[in-house]
């Protein structure tokens, strides 16, 4: 049966709180809480939010260049290997890396650089460059509801994610309803019912193991006879060696275009900053299950080495929407390739970041 979940008055007793409604006797209560705009959020006694370099700095790229570039040092080629295992070590990979040293070693060959100051500055041009082209804003207009399909592995950040963007949506002032899809995982759909009680967004669901797309299918039905603005939907992780998983992924595809032949209009994939390379044949793997649209990468703060945004860039260029830089929910950020480079490069010589 499906269920429709609303959120719970911290007033009532215990006993008196609402279970998981019927979608058919929740109609009203869900269409008043689907259109009632976002309650403002406290600033009185939230953090100031926090800098690209605060939350990079961390990182083993940032680490690993401030350490190299602190020392103020000398303009050889002693310095570009240096710098090259600096690179490939922080997961840009090996063909960018070689790539962009090699760029700036002929370079210092024609003697352009006058210091390590200058090829500092020039390899800052270079990796701008090398994001620029995928720093693409996700843009939810031209469709009433926007579907918007979440995948990746499990343990990646995708149901935070989800609540994340939706507070994002809502503070833009878009109603926004959840799919929950993940119906593989028992705690799934209760860790997104959560989400969508703390933000006020109806939480579409059904019982555990159900089929995901016949989920997702009449969450869009629900979303389009209450003109949403947004429709999110989470789905089980999967890794690509999980055959069965993974054409699901192609079921529900096929089932939302019984609805709307474009839907879902973005497949936005879920990617964890820290496993480096593996996350470049995370994306093969998905991009040719489902077409993938989007990405998000998370986690991007503390134990990440940084760098799998450039390999990701360099070997796919699909767009990067999103990016996690902490726990917050203001720390899901818009990707923005100078910010982010500027967060992981020392400030000057001499200086560790």
């Amino acid at each position: 049966m499906l269920k429709f979940w609303k959120k719970k008055d911290p007033t009532t007793p215990a006993a008196a709180q609402p279970e998981p409604l019927d979608a058919t006797v929740a109609s009203a209560d869900a269409a008043r809480v689907a259109e009632a705009p976002s309650a403002p959020e406290s600033r009185a006694t939230e953090p100031a939010k926090r800098s690209w370099r605060e939350r990079l700095s961390g990182s083993g790229f940032a680490r690993g260049l401030g350490s190299l570039f602190a020392r103020n040092p000398k303009l050889d080629d002693d310095l570009l290997d240096e710098l090259e295992t600096c690179l490939i070590t922080a997961d840009v990979g090996v063909t960018a890396s070689n790539l962009i040293v090699e760029g700036l070693r002929r370079r210092v060959g024609k003697r352009e650089f006058a210091d390590a100051g200058e090829l500092l500055a020039a390899l800052r041009v270079e990796l701008v460059r090398l994001l620029a082209p995928v720093a693409q804003p996700l843009v939810v207009d031209g469709h009433q509801p926007f579907v918007l399909l979440m995948v990746g592995v499990n343990g990646v950040g995708k149901t935070t994610t989800i609540g994340k963007l939706a507070r994002r949506f809502q503070s833009q002032r878009r109603n926004v309803v959840l799919a929950a899809g993940d119906t593989f995982r028992a705690a799934a759909v209760e860790q997104l019912r959560t989400w969508g009680e703390r933000n006020n967004v109806p939480v579409i669901a059904q019982g555990s193991g159900a089929d995901s797309a016949s989920v997702i299918f009449d969450a869009l039905q629900m979303a389009r006879s209450r003109h949403a603005d947004v429709l999110i939907a989470d789905t089980a992780g999967r890794l690509h060696t999980q055959v069965g998983l993974m054409d699901e992924l192609g079921k529900i595809r096929r089932v939302l275009g019984k609805l709307d032949a474009g839907a879902p209009h973005e497949v936005l994939m879920v990617i964890d900053g820290t496993t480096g390379q593996n996350a470049v044949n995370q994306v093969r793997q998905f991009r040719e299950s489902i077409g993938v649209s989007g990405l998000v990468v998370t986690k991007l703060d503390g134990t990440a080495k940084g760098g799998v945004l450039f390999a990701l860039a360099r070997e796919f260029g699909l767009p990067i929407r999103y990016v996690g830089l902490g726990e917050g929910i203001d720390d899901l950020r818009v990707f923005d390739a100078e910010a982010f480079v500027d967060g992981l490069l020392p400030a000057s010589l001499g200086t560790a970041g």
